[in-house]
């Protein structure tokens, strides 16, 4: 990786660092080269949107990173990920979820997952609205999935450059975040919001886990 962008790399985890906040390293499109450089200089956690490429790469880097599924996942392809994932961010339907505990299941693992929570503007972006979010966490509570390990939420702000809205969706997942916390679920201690148009008003909204890939790697073709 050229020098500019290993500044840039190290420049963002001493940003991190105050904050106590994971990096995944978004590296969709990206190719193999390109994660195995940012492997050499001490990067282990990767997020991938497509089930497919992910395969792909795991088969290339089989003893290499730790693989974040970041994107949307139906409940076909869920199979295809277990037992190597690390953790799923977008866990957003009751079907995904009781597929993903019934193939833990199956293989007798316990998959980690975070519970994507509907906090933007925009209806095309998924996930748990806040009150059934709320129902679903109760019912946990009382009647645990075994195949499945809830380590925290996900969610997307809204696309704008309005920082206000951005800042009062974070807040609100934020709250909701500290409200579950306190239910006794289980090792519950990831927030994972902010990619990179909007991850420094995440941090400062409580985020301790950001998704970034274009401010590392440069644009997409």
């Amino acid at each position: 990786m050229s020098d500019p962008k290993y500044t840039i790399y190290q420049d963002l985890l001493e940003e991190l660092r105050p904050y106590g906040a994971r990096l995944v390293a978004v590296s969709k499109t990206r190719t193999v080269d390109e994660i195995k450089e940012l492997i050499a200089m001490g990067q282990m956690d990767f997020g991938e949107n497509y089930v497919q490429e992910l395969l792909q790469k795991q088969e290339s880097l089989p003893e290499g990173p730790l693989w974040h599924f970041i994107g949307h996942l139906q409940s076909n392809k869920v199979k295809f990920l277990l037992p190597f994932i690390h953790l799923i961010h977008g866990v957003g339907s009751m079907s995904v979820l009781k597929e993903i505990n019934k193939r833990s299941l199956d293989i007798q693992i316990r998959t980690d997952i975070l519970l994507q929570v509907h906090i933007a503007t925009e209806e095309s972006k998924s996930g748990f609205e806040p009150d059934e979010l709320l129902g679903l966490i109760d019912a946990m509570v009382k009647e645990p999935l075994p195949g499945v390990r809830i380590r925290g939420l996900m969610g997307m702000a809204t696309f704008t450059e309005k920082d206000d809205l951005i800042r009062a969706e974070f807040r609100q997942l934020k709250s909701l975040f500290n409200q579950i916390g306190h239910s006794g679920i289980d090792s519950f201690d990831t927030l994972s919001m902010g990619m990179s148009s909007d991850y420094k008003i995440a941090l400062d909204e409580g985020s301790n886990m950001v998704r970034i890939g274009s401010k590392i790697f440069g644009p997409r073709d």
